[in-house]
């Protein structure tokens, strides 16, 4: 946005940012019913592993090739589909059950299932924190939950995907803070090393 006239002789610019460009910042958008899965993969592989070209339409072609179609009509993908898409680029996928009282400890995004009244539904969870759950809904948007209403309607499992040019410091881990200032206790910072063994990376990964 270009603002004239402020101070004569000047011309000022400033940047600014859509309510729609806010809600899917650094978030591929789905645009199928069944794309949820693809779009949540392609969200970690863009802005996790600095794959700039990849898009949603790459993966769901990419997916579709090691899956069943007629399943996928019918069921939609599973997570075993976005595990042998993702071991095609030279990643492994990994699954994790994990409880409740484990869930601040995820330090990585990761892709959950939820179950919103019944539709099944993939995200990417970025950050547990307190009574919140920061996800990237492909289909809604980068969204707070509530911790209690993400419980009731995830299945416990993380899925992760592990490999060589994982950024540490990855905008996923940053989402946008809700703006007041008890909010600012907060804090996130690059994943340590230590953190991203446990979840499967192995040290050749790390450099």
């Amino acid at each position: 946005m270009r603002l004239g006239n402020l101070v004569p002789g000047t011309l000022v610019k400033k940047d600014v940012q859509s309510i729609r460009e806010r809600r899917y910042e650094n978030l591929v958008e789905q645009h199928t019913d069944f794309s949820c899965g693809a779009a949540s993969l392609a969200t970690i592989l863009k802005y996790a592993y600095q794959k700039d070209d990849v898009t949603e339409e790459k993966v769901l072609a990419g997916m579709l090739e090691v899956s069943d179609p007629q399943v996928v009509l019918e069921r939609g993908f599973s997570l075993l589909d976005l595990k042998n898409y993702i071991s095609t680029l030279g990643y492994r996928g990994r699954g994790y059950e994990v409880t409740a009282d484990m869930l601040d400890e995820v330090s990585i995004p990761v892709i959950v299932l939820l179950d919103l009244d019944g539709f099944k539904h993939f995200v990417v969870m970025k950050k547990a924190s307190g009574d919140r759950i920061y996800v990237g809904d492909p289909a809604l948007g980068n969204r707070v939950m509530e911790r209690d209403a993400f419980m009731d309607a995830w299945n416990g499992i993380i899925f992760a995907i592990v490999g060589n040019g994982f950024d540490q410091q990855t905008v996923l881990l940053s989402p946008r803070q809700p703006l007041t200032a008890h909010r600012l206790q907060d804090v996130f910072s690059p994943v340590p090393r230590q953190k991203l063994l446990d979840f499967g990376f192995r040290h050749a990964d790390l450099f």
